[in-house]
């Protein structure tokens, strides 16, 4: 007689959640078309048929994960904007977020920037960026109307600023030298003075 006691059995939610954790790493490590079905639910412990039950597919699994780690970036980044604090200390809190989520899950990050699922298309990461381009562009508005700068400059100045941090958090995800709090000091030193302007030892101006 065994001593062994009973295995606990998942709620379906909790089933859900091991699928998209395991499936996060394996996309992570070998991609889309990398990764088969029958490894998902190997390293899952289950039989196929419990993957097509939650998810209906490979790909329904992979558009979950995809979905899943595109809602914390774009809330962390989107939390950082919505903050008070003059446009410089915004930017700060969003570059850090990014960077920060880079650091926290760096799994997330390579797939959000790898295969589109069917539900994007035109790619998470961009979908993202296009969110975050359209709420930079607000917080600037003011910025550029006291300075005289047309809508159309603010529009072009936000898709800038947004893209300088996303190629920074990219090349900083493989790197992660300097650390995170310098990097963002630097990006926003670019920024903000120019590269006529630059500070040789920059600072952030937020408490983050």
């Amino acid at each position: 007689m065994s001593n062994n006691p009973p295995r606990t059995r998942m709620t379906g939610v909790q089933r859900r959640s091991q699928l998209i954790d395991v499936g996060r790493g394996l996309f992570a490590a070998r991609g889309l078309d990398g990764t088969t079905i029958e490894e998902i639910a190997a390293c899952a412990g289950v039989s196929k048929p419990v993957i097509y039950e939650h998810f209906g597919s490979k790909e329904g699994l992979y558009t979950q994960v995809v979905d899943f780690e595109f809602h914390i970036l774009l809330d962390s980044i989107t939390a950082a904007l919505t903050e008070e604090g003059k446009p410089r200390v915004l930017v700060e809190r969003a570059a850090l977020a990014l960077l920060t989520y880079i650091e926290d899950r760096a799994e997330g990050f390579r797939i959000l920037m790898r295969d589109a699922p069917p539900s994007q298309p035109e790619g998470a990461f961009s979908t993202l960026l296009s969110q975050v381009t359209a709420r930079v562009e607000h917080i600037l508005s003011d910025e550029f109307h006291r300075r005289g700068f047309s809508a159309e400059d603010g529009a072009m100045y936000a898709q800038m600023l947004v893209g300088m941090v996303a190629m920074t958090g990219q090349w900083w995800q493989d790197s992660r030298q300097p650390d995170k709090h310098t990097v963002a000091a630097h990006l926003v030193n670019l920024a903000w003075n120019g590269l006529t302007g630059l500070q040789k030892d920059p600072e952030l101006k937020s408490d983050a």
